[in-house]
């Protein structure tokens, strides 16, 4: 009998621990040693920017789980009642595919949020050829509170108003 290699795409909320992530790699491993299946790889990929808000979430944590099962099974159908039922408040979306048993696992993805360099404001400017945009406003004549000549004229009749009725 031939094994069927499928891979597992999820995407977590945000704030999922590393005890979860643990139980949630636990409760597949179990389900598809259950039906006789052998694991490839269960890997954190990170965390994302998302592109629109998943379950008003703007970011979310990425996993990988690949696998092998024996002919057609109902794996695939109670993994999904899993994520529905157990797992709702932890998997916000999945995505199964069926892999060609002949192909490469070799794969290329991007860098997380956790794993990318964090950029200087100032260099991500300059390489964008967009130095000047902040300049005038950080300039050292603009630092501080705006004073309004109005409300300083204001402020000297209060002060001179309070002294002199303390003559009196």
């Amino acid at each position: 009998m031939s094994l069927r290699r499928y891979e597992l795409l999820l995407l977590t909320v945000p704030e999922i621990t590393s005890d979860e992530s643990k139980n949630l790699e636990k409760q597949l491993n179990k389900l598809v040693l259950d039906y006789k299946g052998s694991i490839i790889s269960f890997e954190r990929w990170g965390k994302y920017r998302l592109v629109y808000p998943v379950k008003k979430n703007d970011y979310g944590v990425y996993y990988l789980f690949r696998f092998e099962i024996p002919g057609e099974t109902e794996l695939i159908q109670d993994v999904k009642t899993l994520f529905k039922v157990k797992l709702n408040n932890i998997v916000m979306r999945n995505m199964f595919s069926h892999l060609d048993e002949k192909a490469s696992l070799a794969y290329q993805r991007p860098k997380s949020l956790e794993e990318a360099p964090a950029r200087d404001v100032e260099i991500f400017l300059k390489e964008n050829k967009m130095e000047g945009l902040f300049s005038a406003v950080d300039s050292p004549q603009r630092k501080g509170p705006k004073k309004d000549p109005a409300s300083a004229q204001r402020t000297k009749e209060a002060e001179s108003n309070e002294q002199n009725e303390d003559k009196k």
